[in-house]
């Protein structure tokens, strides 16, 4: 690759949506940086996936703390490619980064106490090489340290200038909604909840989660999408040799594939037939379907991967009675 240069028309086919009540918009489509771009991936490879995305209108790179493998690795990796490709276009991006889960050894690596938010994020701004991120998360919830420490950092964090928006992932209706009236107090910009929500995982329709956050105004920007890559044609005719289950193993194991999740997945690539559509282009609009969803995030291993996710773009709004045959087949 040579230096850089954007594709000229990449907002022309991107949607955007403001996140919640807010003033910032998301891309329909956003980059997660969880797997693929830690030290075991290809650097070339992690390049040509950030360059595609952006090339296309995906302004938003979504990463942790933690995310590797090697904790801190995709943090580096980015930051590489941020400074030997993306460097001039920082202002046209929105990046993302979380402290919440096991980082460092000790009692100060994992939680949500100030002392550990606070210094996590300096050490993603040093390996991003970045002054601020424009989000940065509390990664989930911690049962054992005040809800109001955890807030008081995040928003000692967008006071000092090391965030601009802040927002909270892996939450429950309830907290989210304590957590949002303490963030008020400080006029904090929260603006955004991050959850795993897929066809075969609706969590946050339970939990209180989606509702609560509609209802204070707040964007949700959801992942695992596509259920590990359960909701393609990956696994229709079993388990490929290159596919995450044998490459990886940590997330998503083989028994997880039943013969009755294998029948819900031909079901549902079905119903995606009817509709002329690809199972993930399907999987990834069905989330959008009511407006409440901001942005989707999506992993990819190759570039084709991200073109193809593109598609949900395009296609019809979804009929009461695929919403409710899509119902039928997952629940």
């Amino acid at each position: 690759m040579g230096i850089y240069k954007a594709e000229e028309q990449r907002y022309d086919r991107m949607r955007y949506h403001f996140c919640g009540e807010s003033g910032l918009k998301l891309p329909e489509l956003s980059l997660g940086l969880w797997h693929n771009f830690g030290d075991t991936a290809n650097y070339d490879n992690m390049k040509q996936l950030v360059c595609t995305a952006f090339d296309h209108g995906i302004t938003h790179f979504d990463l942790a703390n933690n995310y590797g493998p090697q904790p801190g690795s995709a943090e580096r990796n980015f930051g590489r490619i941020l400074k030997e490709e993306l460097g001039e276009y920082r202002d046209e991006l929105i990046i993302s980064t979380k402290a919440g889960y096991g980082m460092w050894e000790g009692p100060y690596g994992d939680g949500g106490s100030r002392k550990y938010l606070i210094a996590s994020l300096d050490q993603s701004l040093k390996r991003m090489g970045l002054d601020y991120v424009d989000i940065f998360y509390h990664h989930r919830m911690d049962p054992n340290t005040p809800l109001e420490e955890t807030m008081g950092a995040l928003a000692q964090i967008v006071s000092s200038g090391k965030a601009l928006y802040v927002g909270l992932s892996n939450y429950d209706g309830e907290t989210m909604e304590k957590a949002c009236r303490i963030l008020e107090e400080y006029k904090c910009p929260f603006i955004i909840n991050q959850n795993r929500y897929n066809i075969f995982d609706r969590t946050i329709e339970n939990n209180g989660l989606k509702e609560a956050s509609a209802k204070a105004g707040k964007g949700i920007i959801c992942f695992s999408p596509l259920a590990q890559g359960t909701l393609t044609d990956r696994y229709l005719n079993g388990i490929p040799q290159d596919s995450r289950i044998r490459t990886d193993g940590r997330f998503l194991k083989e028994e997880g594939l039943t013969e009755e999740k294998m029948a819900k997945i031909l079901r549902l690539n079905e119903i995606a037939a009817e509709r002329g559509e690809k199972l993930a282009q399907m999987a990834l609009k069905w989330l959008l379907r009511d407006g409440i969803v901001t942005s989707v995030l999506i992993g990819a291993s190759k570039p084709q991967q991200i073109l193809d996710n593109l598609k949900v773009l395009e296609g019809a709004p979804f009929t009461k009675e695929e919403l409710d045959a899509i119902d039928a087949a997952s629940l």
